[in-house]
């Protein structure tokens, strides 16, 4: 197991250096973000897309920081912050993280520490609710710079969250890949601002649950992701 590292000290500009961040985020765009708001704070960030692969980095080192999305493609978000939060060495923040503000009392009582609520792109928002939970020696005293500039992905990552999301649904066989689909293509068109997108998964999930035919919803996705890869840029 790592430690927690010592080697560097946070400072005002960088309050989070000496940090490594667990990023458990299935989708790119998302984790993009994330990327972005620990570089600019001075941390290091791993990924995990599903349970299995943080199970895997964690029996090898143990981060300081974990930021778990809840909705998964093998698995709930809350599994993980229960064993990370009721068994084994602690780590320093168990954060939650969702595109769904109702699910923040699931994640609340499975044991996170705070939640964060998608899109996520205030670089002092996600400071404050990390550095309040870390031990003293993590607080810089005296007024930090904070850049007001809101956090903008990269396009081409929503262009590939596109292109996973079309080949899920050409391999889709069953109302349980169905709905973790609908689940993602909700939470990733909600952080890009794809309206257009985000209605066309809610439908899906309505008429999903509802057991009605699906046929006209599934052509229409299809054609929405379609343009979505072959654009360029893709907001």
């Amino acid at each position: 197991m790592e430690p927690l590292d010592t080697f560097a000290s946070p400072t005002a500009s960088r309050p989070m250096l000496g940090l490594t961040v667990l990023v458990v985020e299935d989708s790119l765009y998302a984790s993009e973000a994330l990327r972005l708001l620990c570089l600019r704070s001075g941390a290091r960030i791993r990924r995990a897309d599903c349970l299995k692969s943080a199970r895997r980095h964690l029996q090898v080192y143990r981060p300081s920081v974990a930021v778990v999305d809840l909705g998964l493609p093998d698995g709930s978000g809350a599994e993980l912050i229960r064993e990370l939060t009721r068994g084994g060495p602690k780590l320093g923040v168990v954060a939650a993280m969702s595109g769904d503000p109702g699910t923040e009392e699931i994640a609340r009582e499975a044991g996170a520490q705070c939640f964060f609520a998608k899109p996520l792109t205030s670089l002092g928002a996600f400071q404050r609710e990390i550095l309040a939970l870390m031990p003293p020696e993590y607080r810089v005293s005296g007024p930090r710079p904070v850049g007001t500039d809101p956090i903008e992905p990269d396009p081409v990552a929503y262009k590939d969250d596109m292109s996973h999301a079309a080949e899920l649904l050409e391999e889709a066989a069953g109302t349980e890949m169905l709905a973790y689909l609908g689940q993602f293509l909700r939470g990733v068109a909600h952080c890009a601002g794809d309206e257009e997108l985000m209605a066309a998964a809610a439908e899906l999930d309505r008429k999903r649950e509802a057991e009605e035919p699906l046929r006209s919803e599934l052509a229409a996705l299809a054609g929405l992701l379609q343009r979505r890869v072959g654009q360029r840029l893709a907001i």
